[in-house]
């Protein structure tokens, strides 16, 4: 995740971004803009642990696992999730820090956020 995107936490109505963050959060956003990739960041967030087997997740959709498979690629790649080997398996986690990022962006200016 770039060092831009952590200065990227003014709320949109606060302050105009700059055209590198503005770059970066389209990227998570785009990632974010599929509903099948929202729906696996929810249910990898979700999940108990804050963690994910790639095995629960795949059952949860009627798609084949190579396209399961590109979902979590692109989610991986934008920095929303991280996946780490264990055996046979994958298992995923959200990154908190990245979301919070987001969420402070699409903030309305006049309005307190607490974390």
């Amino acid at each position: 995740m770039s060092n831009q995107l952590s200065a990227c936490c003014s709320p949109l109505a606060r302050e105009p971004l700059t055209e590198p963050q503005a770059v970066e959060l389209s990227r998570l956003f785009k990632a974010l803009a599929d509903p099948v990739r929202l729906r696996l960041l929810s249910l990898i967030a979700s999940h108990t642990g804050g963690e994910a087997c790639v095995c629960d997740l795949t059952d949860a959709f009627d798609l084949t696992g190579p396209t399961i498979s590109h979902h979590l690629k692109v989610l991986r790649e934008s920095g929303l999730i991280t996946g780490e080997r264990r055996g046979t398996w994958v298992y995923y986690r959200v990154h908190p820090e990245v979301l919070a990022r987001l969420s402070a962006v699409l903030v309305p200016g006049d309005a307190v956020v607490t974390s």
